[in-house]
C-alpha cells in the first residue's frame, strides 16, 4: 500500500477542533487553542473550500474569523494545482496508457478530498475505482471515501462505503486493509451508539492497529477501553486491561486506570469520583462521544448498582449509599429510577431502609422453559399422531 492511501485525508484533527470550538462547555483557553490548530490545519492543507464551508454556517462563522488573505492565498494553490492536475490528465489520456492515467486520477481525487471539497470528491474518487485495474487500490479509495463520511458526520456516504469495502475486502483484500476498516467500523459504531459491536470490533483490531489515518492510537486505546468498560464482562475486561496494548500506554491516559480497577476492585467511591473525570476529560469533549455522554454515565453507573447488588440478597440503603460515597436520599432517587424502569432486579423496602435483590433463579427459568417446550412438543406429537390415525 503506497503512502498516500494511508495519510490522514481528510484531516480528522480539523472537525476535532472544530468541535471543541463550538461546544458550549469549552473553556475560553480550549476555543483560542482549538482556533488556531483548525487553521493552522486549514492552511497547512490548502482547505480553501472547507473554509468556506465553516464560513458558510452562521452558527460556526460566529467561532471562526474570516480571513480574507488566508482564503486568497489558499484559493490560488488550490486553482494551480488542480490546473496541473487536470493538465497532467489530459497528457495521460492522449500519450500514455491507462496505469498513468489512473494514477493522475487518484492524485486529483487524494487532493479535493485534502481540500474538504467533498462534493468534487467524491465523483472523482468514483472515477478512480472505475479506472482502477487492482482490488487493493479500489479499496484503497472506498476507506478514503469512508473517511470523508466520518469528517463530514455523512452516515449514509459512511455506511454505503464501508458495506462496499467489506465487499472489495472478501472478493481480495489483504490483512492490512481488512484490520484497518475493522477499525473505521469500530470508530463509527462507537459514535452511534453501536457499543456492544464498537467494542469487539476496536478489541480485534487492537494487536494490529495501523489506521492512524482515521484515529490516533493512543485516542484508539482509549476508545477500546471505554467501550469495554459499558459492554465487557468482568472477567473480559480484566483480559482487555491485561493485554500489552493496553499496559503500554494506560499510564499516559489519565483517570483510567483508576476507572478501571476501581470498578473491578468494587471500589465503588473511588470508581464514582473516576466516573466524573471520566465524563469531563474523555466524553464531553469528544466528537464521537460527546452527545453519548449522558447515556454511558447512567449506564455505567446501572452497571456499578448491579456488581454490588449481585454479591447480596439485600443491603441496607444507608450502607450502599455509604459504598458509593453519596447521601441516602441520591442512592433512593437513582435507584428507584433505575428499578422502576425495569434496569436494576430489586425492590426497595422503605420501612425496613433495604434493597432486596431479585435476581431471577436461572435453575426455575430453566426448568420453566423446559415444561414450557415439552408441552409444545406433546402437543405436536399428538397432532401427528391424530393425523396417522
Amino acid at each position: 500500500m503506497d503512502d498516500e492511501a494511508v495519510a490522514p485525508i481528510p484531516n480528522p484533527t480539523v472537525q476535532q477542533q472544530l468541535f471543541v470550538l463550538v461546544r458550549q462547555g469549552s473553556s475560553e483557553s480550549q476555543q483560542k487553542e482549538a482556533l488556531a490548530t483548525l487553521l493552522e490545519n486549514i492552511e497547512k492543507d490548502d482547505m480553501a473550500p472547507y473554509y468556506e464551508f465553516l464560513l458558510a454556517d452562521p452558527t460556526i462563522a460566529s467561532h471562526v474569523p474570516r480571513n480574507d488573505a488566508l482564503m486568497d492565498s489558499i484559493r490560488a494553490k488550490n486553482r494551480a494545482e488542480l490546473e496541473r492536475l487536470d493538465a497532467a490528465r489530459k497528457q495521460a489520456e492522449e500519450n500514455d496508457g491507462d496505469l498513468e492515467l489512473h494514477t493522475v486520477l487518484k492524485q486529483r481525487a487524494l487532493y479535493l478530498a485534502r481540500i474538504g471539497d467533498k462534493e468534487a470528491a467524491l465523483p472523482a474518487i468514483e472515477e478512480a475505482i472505475e479506472k482502477a485495474q487492482g482490488a487493493g487500490t479500489k479499496i484503497d479509495l472506498t476507506l478514503l471515501k469512508i473517511r470523508l463520511g466520518l469528517f463530514y458526520g455523512d452516515t449514509d456516504l459512511t455506511e454505503s462505503s464501508m458495506a462496499k469495502a467489506a465487499t472489495l475486502i472478501e472478493e481480495g483484500g489483504d490483512w492490512d486493509r481488512r484490520n484497518r476498516l475493522t477499525a473505521y467500523r469500530g470508530v463509527y459504531c462507537a459514535s452511534i451508539r453501536h457499543f456492544t459491536e464498537s467494542s469487539k470490533l476496536l478489541k480485534e483490531a487492537l494487536s494490529t492497529f495501523t489506521a492512524t489515518e482515521v484515529i490516533e492510537y493512543k485516542q484508539f486505546v482509549e476508545l477500546t477501553i471505554l467501550m469495554g468498560m459499558v459492554t465487557l464482562s468482568r472477567r473480559e475486561l480484566k483480559q482487555l486491561m491485561e493485554s500489552p496494548e493496553v499496559l503500554q500506554i494506560i499510564d499516559d491516559l489519565p483517570h483510567l486506570r483508576e476507572y478501571t480497577s476501581s470498578l473491578y476492585n468494587s471500589e465503588y467511591a473511588t470508581f464514582f469520583r473516576a466516573l466524573a473525570m471520566i465524563e469531563q476529560v474523555y466524553l464531553l469533549p469528544s466528537r464521537i462521544l460527546s452527545r453519548h455522554t449522558q447515556f454511558y454515565v447512567r449506564e455505567m453507573r446501572i452497571i456499578s448498582f448491579s456488581q454490588l447488588l449481585e454479591s447480596y440478597r439485600s443491603v441496607a440503603l444507608d450502607r450502599m449509599a455509604q459504598a458509593f460515597g453519596v447521601t441516602t436520599d441520591y442512592m433512593d432517587r437513582e435507584l428507584s429510577r433505575f428499578i422502576s424502569t425495569g434496569r436494576l432486579a430489586a425492590v426497595i423496602d422503605k420501612v425496613e431502609g433495604v434493597i432486596e435483590n431479585r435476581r431471577p433463579d436461572q435453575k426455575n427459568a430453566q426448568y420453566s422453559r423446559i415444561i414450557k417446550e415439552g408441552d409444545v412438543l406433546l402437543n405436536s406429537l399428538q397432532k401427528l399422531s391424530r393425523t396417522a390415525i
